[in-house]
């Protein structure tokens, strides 16, 4: 554990989560006989890469004060979210050479992630602990002083591989010191050459980011070298007091980006473009948690864009609409589902998922059936 005391922060705002107590939840049970094998990653297909931070998640588990140790952070979770749904997927991760690291880089290499990238870290793993508030809202203590995460070299950060097609990048590794300017500096890099779609999640903590005056410069950089921005409605409210968040939107569209996509928890998502505005709502599931559900939105979007042909500026730029309102439902459904299950754990692509990419996914579509890896 660093040699810290922890720094307190809520993750109410993260995703799309749904009610409790509706009757008819989203997805039957896992084990339900409609749902197919799952097909293998397409290593053929477009190259995701995925670079920010990846902890330990300490969840609650058993008796009362009890915890499990799991993979956690949004990128990881990005990334395991992506590998699941059938892409090739590549993770830049600082990845400490301890019982956590090594844990972490089991897990990511049983998910089929591409660890070429990932360097070592000597520095230790960052934890989060996690508490559950009554809805089943998950609330973070980090213990991150001197962790591996924040640690970045200008070299470690310049392994993004070359024929990456979309870099995501986002969460505390993209505003942290002292590692945050390298992070920033590789992908205004491939910004620049406008090839590689960027897609960038500021996932904001407040507990950790102190004040909002600060924190927007340090946000709203990484908004001018993005293409997509994704963005909860909480981050919003709290970076910009005050100010509805279609002004913020349309703010933060000014400075650059094709789309930003804000989520509202269980009214669903709102997707924004300079001159125009598509809603969808969200979608009711027997709630288990929170956690990782803005990741598993943010995965879901990606692999939406990607089945359907648009991952790179151009083709983001000049997106037909029926597709952009297909893929925020996918993202809405691959949101929805991981908060059916406890931790962040998001569904697997069935067989036949790249079919028909004009269609919206539905629930037989995706499965928490683990695919044999060949």
């Amino acid at each position: 554990m660093a040699d810290s005391a922890p720094r307190p922060d809520s993750d109410s705002r993260d995703g799309v989560h749904p009610n409790p107590t509706d009757p008819n939840p989203t997805h039957p049970n896992p084990t339900d006989s409609n749902l197919t094998a799952p097909g293998p990653t397409d290593r053929s297909g477009p190259l995701l890469t995925v670079l920010g931070e990846a902890v330990i998640d300490l969840v609650p588990h058993g008796e009362p004060g009890g915890y499990k140790a799991r993979p956690g952070g949004s990128p990881f979770n990005v990334a395991v979210g992506l590998a699941r749904l059938g892409h090739r997927t590549a993770l830049m991760a600082r990845l400490a050479d301890n019982a956590f690291g090594r844990q972490l880089r089991a897990y990511a290499a049983r998910e089929g992630l591409d660890l070429t990238p990932a360097p070592l870290a000597a520095e230790p793993t960052t934890l989060a602990v996690i508490s559950l508030d009554e809805q089943a809202r998950a609330n973070y203590d980090f213990y991150l002083d001197g962790t591996a995460d924040w640690q970045w070299t200008a070299a470690e950060a310049e392994r993004v591989p070359p024929d990456t097609d979309v870099l995501h990048v986002g969460s505390i590794a993209s505003w942290t010191a002292p590692g945050a300017d390298h992070v920033y500096a590789a992908a205004a890099e491939r910004h620049a050459e406008d090839r590689t779609l960027i897609s960038y999640d500021p996932n904001v903590r407040p507990g950790l980011l102190g004040d909002p005056l600060a924190a927007r410069p340090l946000i709203e950089r990484w908004i001018r070298v993005a293409h997509v921005v994704k963005a909860s409605r909480d981050d919003l409210a709290w970076l910009y007091p005050d100010t509805a968040p279609e002004a913020v939107a349309a703010h933060w569209l000014a400075l650059g980006p094709a789309l930003v996509v804000v989520t509202d928890g269980p009214h669903g998502a709102t997707l924004h473009q300079r001159e125009t505005r598509i809603h969808r709502p969200g979608r009711a599931v027997r709630l288990a948690d929170t956690v990782g559900a803005g990741d598993a939105f943010t995965a879901g979007l990606l692999s939406a864009l990607i089945r359907r042909g648009i991952h790179s500026p151009a083709p983001l730029r000049a997106a037909r609409t029926g597709h952009l309102v297909a893929a925020l439902d996918d993202a809405v459904l691959v949101s929805a589902l991981t908060c059916e299950r406890v931790g962040a754990d998001p569904p697997y692509a069935a067989t036949g998922l790249r079919d028909g990419p004009a269609r919206a996914l539905t629930p037989a579509d995706l499965t928490f059936a683990r695919p044999a890896r060949s």
